[in-house]
């Protein structure tokens, strides 16, 4: 059991403190082996394994828990005293209509410390935001990232990690796929299987979804443009392209049910002139490589756009909030934010060429603030600086 550093530090550091615990993240990103590697470590650390009461309501073996009376009753079951600390670990826990009653009455009634999964942000919809509202933090878990791809694979040496890039952007990040690395025929039949589950249990059983056809369809021409400007008329012209009608409504009720099963991410875009949030013209990034190629092919593929996509999500895991920068005609790729911190990333396979290169550099010249700004690149060159705007190789950058 391979560690994920990066999220178990976050659950130590909230550990016993007085908020629910909420991991969030896509089917088969590593939410449950997360959840192991915090059990082991509360016990290494000295709790004792009966107050380490662990759950996975997808296991046959608590297949009898339908209800949320039946989930308290069976914790309930298993706490003899108050003291010390029960620590309560349940995995894919939105199976459980009104779980969070349970929950709720498990904080007022004992002495817990509660932890859950989920594979759909309505976890933290309807009445958790109100019966739970301001008492739990959440944890948004990804596939590896490229730094945790390379531990996992055991990958030391720094002329592999080329390679190593390459394989990645192929096959993606999730942690099934290196297990499977030694026989890469089983990959897509892998793959194939992670995507039917998300999109038929998360997404279409859990919002009743009339026409999984035209949901597929509006994935699928996602993950072919992600990187691009998109509106829901360049979706609906595409469709029609295609024989399918539609309405603006219902693409933006199927991309709000694709967000909320992490499939894809949401960049809003933010005019650094008029200073506001643009309220069109977004863009949107799959949440996983390996999963974007399977519904899009790896021909025609706009390299840049999937370096985009994989430095989007980087910095999402390295706690920003990320928009699309406009100023005037031009677009900056990133602006990354967090509390009085604010970084500009421009995104290009190379700059070599003169042509690419200035380009590239002028939306980020043409912002008059004194934030950092970097270009990323695929290059390896020795000028790291050009007029105030760093450059950096992108896999150097993903590895910092």
């Amino acid at each position: 059991m391979k560690n994920r550093v990066l999220y178990l530090s976050k659950l130590i550091q909230f550990k016993d403190k007085p908020l629910i615990k909420v991991i969030t993240g896509i089917r088969r990103c590593g939410k449950s082996t997360l959840l192991s590697l915090f059990e082991k470590h509360l016990i290494a650390d000295g709790t004792a394994k009966a107050h380490v009461i662990r759950i996975n309501l997808e296991s046959f073996e608590f297949d009898e828990i339908t209800t949320y009376k039946a989930l308290h009753a069976y914790i309930k079951e298993r706490m003899h005293d108050n003291t010390p600390r029960y620590y309560i670990l349940l995995d894919e826990v939105q199976l459980i209509q009104g779980w969070e009653k349970a929950v709720n009455a498990l904080l007022v009634d004992a002495n817990v410390d509660v932890y859950i999964t989920g594979s759909n942000a309505h976890l933290l919809s309807s009445e958790l935001s109100t019966l739970l509202s301001g008492r739990y933090v959440e944890i948004k878990m990804q596939p590896l990232s490229f730094k945790e791809y390379l531990d996992f694979t055991e990958t030391v040496r720094a002329d592999q990690y080329q390679t190593m890039f390459d394989q990645y952007l192929k096959f993606g990040g999730l942690p099934t796929v290196v297990e499977l690395l030694d026989h890469i025929e089983t990959i897509d039949p892998f793959l194939e299987g992670v995507y039917n589950t998300v999109l038929m249990k998360d997404v279409v059983e859990r919002n009743s979804v009339r026409d999984p056809a035209l949901l597929e369809s509006i994935l699928k021409f996602l993950a072919a443009n992600v990187g691009s400007i998109v509106s829901t008329k360049k979706i609906s012209d595409y469709l029609s392209s295609s024989g399918r009608k539609t309405t603006s409504d219902t693409i933006d009720n199927y991309l709000k049910m694709l967000e909320s099963a992490f499939i894809i991410y949401k960049a809003n875009r933010y005019d650094l002139k008029g200073k506001m949030f643009l309220k069109t013209l977004e863009k949107y990034y799959m949440v996983d490589m390996g999963i974007r190629n399977r519904l899009a092919g790896l021909r025609n593929t706009d390299y840049g756009h999937v370096l985009e996509n994989v430095v989007y999500l980087e910095l999402i895991r390295r706690g920003y909030e990320v928009s699309i920068g406009k100023i005037g005609t031009l677009e900056v790729d990133f602006i990354a934010e967090k509390t009085n911190e604010r970084i500009y990333y421009q995104v290009s396979a190379t700059v070599l060429d003169e042509t690419s290169k200035v380009r590239e550099l002028r939306p980020l010249q043409a912002i008059a603030d004194n934030y950092p700004k970097y270009m990323l690149t695929m290059d390896q060159t020795i000028f790291n600086d050009y007029a105030g705007i760093k450059v950096q190789n992108i896999i150097d950058f993903l590895l910092e």
